[in-house]
């Protein structure tokens, strides 16, 4: 009964946080317009959606305090875990007020990586594969929890081109992170608790992002959701492949992205184009509402897929999620595309 409480309040208060901060970013202008290129809106629509999600996640940790703190988390890890939040909301509020360059937008995600890492947050530890487990400490732990970091905000700051994507697949992840670790095996019921409050804080923004959108996730909002996910893992107990399973296609994704733009001379975070698989699956003619239901299978499926697995099969499972990955590329360039025109 209290984790029901929990959950509809913490829908509640998302809802009521998105309609608030829809009306503040009208009022203010700060509106993503459309254009001829990437952006397929048909109006110009409200940003600064992550601060509801901000708002009624964080609010909600604070109610749900005792119970989190009472299972081996700190004051410091929340803290932390807040500041950074804080950076990455404010960082997003300037960029969608001001157009920051990109040299400039990438100090919030650094600032907010290493907030973390100084409250004590990091990976000290993985499942080998080939059996046992692997150690981290020191310099090697914060290099690693700071590139997991960045790698998961800039997979979902880079996936938010479609209504209702990135908050789907946020709210998927609190899930199955609630899921598992509420099993016996992985009993953390701290963590559990945060996973929950955090998908009840995306699916209340999400019933305002889903196709056609009111109000879009923004700069802050787009890197918010990685950063929550990512930290989440983390304090599980390094549950990285859990978090690679539900978020393994964009992250593959992001990856190719990268390395096809690098490859081109081009700066992968500054350049922009049409080229994510989900607006290649769009140029085939699915719509928006499709192309995300396909995302959201594939991480529902193979995310509930780990709470059964061992670590040689997350493995098996991370390769077929890759072949699937490959044939859906194959598939977007072979298949006939769409005029927009």
């Amino acid at each position: 009964m209290q984790l029901t409480a929990i959950f509809f309040s913490s829908l509640l208060l998302s809802v009521l946080s998105t309609i608030t901060v829809k009306i503040f970013a009208r009022k203010l202008g700060i509106v993503d317009k459309p254009d001829r290129e990437r952006k397929i809106h048909k109006k110009a629509v409200p940003l600064l959606g992550g601060i509801a999600i901000f708002f009624s996640f964080f609010i909600m940790l604070w109610i749900a305090r005792e119970d989190i703190l009472a299972r081996g988390l700190s004051g410091a890890h929340l803290i932390s875990f807040f500041i950074g939040a804080c950076i990455l909301i404010l960082g997003g509020f300037l960029d969608d007020k001001y157009n920051l360059k990109p040299q400039r937008q990438i100090i919030f995600p650094v600032l907010a990586s290493l907030a973390v890492i100084a409250g004590g947050i990091g990976i000290i530890k993985i499942t080998n594969p080939a059996g046992g487990l692997l150690y981290f400490s020191g310099a090697a732990s914060a290099a690693f929890t700071f590139l997991w970091l960045m790698g998961m905000m800039y997979t979902t700051k880079l996936l938010d081109g479609v209504d209702g994507l990135v908050g789907g697949l946020g709210a998927i992840s609190g899930i199955i992170i609630f899921l598992f670790t509420m099993t016996t095996r992985y009993y953390q019921p701290d963590v559990g608790l945060m996973g929950l409050i955090f998908a009840a804080a995306c699916l209340g923004f999400l019933a305002f992002n889903f196709y056609p959108a009111k109000i879009f996730l923004g700069e802050g909002g787009s890197l918010l959701i990685g950063y929550i996910i990512a930290v989440l893992a983390v304090i599980s107990g390094g549950k990285i492949a859990i978090a690679l399973l539900i978020m393994g296609i964009p992250i593959m994704d992001v990856a190719w992205i990268i390395v096809r733009r690098l490859w081109q001379g081009k700066n992968p975070f500054k350049f922009a184009d049409r080229q994510h698989l989900h607006h290649r699956f769009l140029d085939m003619g699915l719509s928006q509402r499709q192309t995300v239901f396909v995302y959201y299978i594939l991480a529902a499926v193979f995310g509930s897929a780990a709470l059964y697995l061992q670590s040689q099969e997350k493995v098996i499972a991370l390769g077929i999620l890759a072949i699937i990955m490959v044939l859906l590329a194959f598939a977007s360039v072979f298949m006939p595309k769409k005029n927009w025109s």
